[in-house]
């Protein structure tokens, strides 16, 4: 895909920041990633350092078990696939969150010991009444925090599907993000075996110039490279893609994921899987007839459908805020019980 190289990363100015309609408007709404620098500096996480860790997650922990990736020292703490793509290079065992920490911070910067990370812990399930120490005026009340920790790593370039507030408490992270239109340059490996959850690009993990990757060349001129000590965020819309590599001996990240532009429950991905079965194995000219359709209700290169009719007078198209939401999705839930 031919496309022109994003703008340089922004960072966002305070007056951003003061509550979530603000940043849903000057931050969210452009859908590009923007720095937020020293957002985090104030949490206790921050300001007692990694020698306190223990102490300030011990305060809050349930003493559940986790999960945790261990990594060989020959993978160089970089999370990926075996040769094959059948399997990773990587193993998985249980510890209580407790004893995992313990060992993470134990085993800090021995190269002859294999790595360690624990991620995406609810704190709601692990370290409840934590996120009132963790606050961030701009990120809806009822979203709750997730917590990652281990020693250096690289987690393969992957998406979200929701978008994400990403902050340091710990170590120092380095993302690198493409931009969502660059997937057809990344060679996004399989949908439903994955590290994580997330289909991963192989090319973003590849040594350069990798033949098997001939495209990459076009999205890896389109990097946007950023990063963070301790205190400091980024924002990051909700299918740009990044890899994440934690640097310092020991790392903790804490993240916020919603979805700043929903109008119910449903997931665009959802919908993308269920046109998948629908509509990506039919011939050339139909795929091209029912792209013309998406264009024209869903994507809206010029504006609404029925924008030349006044707005009472547009029915099930009118906006989804005004209660249309339900009578569409009645709609959608007949057909596919086939009514």
């Amino acid at each position: 895909m031919t496309a022109t190289p994003p703008e340089a990363l922004i960072e966002a100015g305070p007056e951003m920041l003061t509550d979530p309609e603000r940043f849903r408007e000057a931050v969210m709404w452009p859908c590009r990633p923007v720095v937020l620098r020293g957002v985090a500096r104030d949490w206790p996480l921050v300001t007692g350092g990694e020698g306190a860790l223990a102490d300030q997650f011990g305060r809050f922990d349930a003493g559940r078990t986790a999960e945790m990736f261990v990594g060989p020292p020959a993978i160089g703490a970089r999370y990926h696939y075996d040769d094959a793509l059948t399997g990773f290079n990587f193993t998985r065992r249980e510890a209580t969150f407790r004893d995992g920490l313990a060992e993470i911070l134990e085993t800090a910067g021995r190269p002859d010991v294999p790595s360690l990370y624990m991620g995406s812990l609810p704190v709601e399930m692990y370290l409840p009444g934590i996120e009132a120490t963790t606050p961030l005026p701009f990120v809806p009340a009822n979203v709750r925090p997730r917590v990652w920790i281990g020693h250096r790593s690289v987690v393969a370039c992957h998406y979200d599907t929701q978008d994400n507030v990403a902050c340091v408490v710990a170590g120092r992270r380095r993302f690198t993000l493409y931009p969502p239109d660059a997937i057809g340059d990344l060679y996004v490996g399989p949908i439903d075996h994955t590290m994580a959850g997330q289909p991963v690009a192989l090319a973003a993990g590849a040594t350069p110039d990798d033949p098997r990757y001939p495209r990459f060349a076009a999205a890896r001129d389109r990097a946007l490279t950023v990063e963070l000590a301790p205190g400091d965020g980024l924002y990051i819309p909700k299918l740009w893609w990044h890899q994440v590599e934690a640097t310092g001996d020991v790392n903790v990240l804490v993240n916020y994921w919603w979805d700043g532009f929903a109008a119910g429950p449903d997931q665009p991905y959802t919908a993308m899987l269920l046109a998948m079965i629908a509509i990506a194995e039919r011939p050339p000219a139909e795929r091209a007839a029912w792209r013309a359709w998406f264009d024209h209700y869903v994507f809206r290169p010029d504006g609404h459908p029925l924008a030349f009719l006044p707005p009472e007078r547009h029915g099930a198209l009118g906006s989804l805020s005004s209660g249309h939401y339900g009578r569409l999705r009645a709609i959608i839930m007949r057909l596919l019980r086939g009514g």
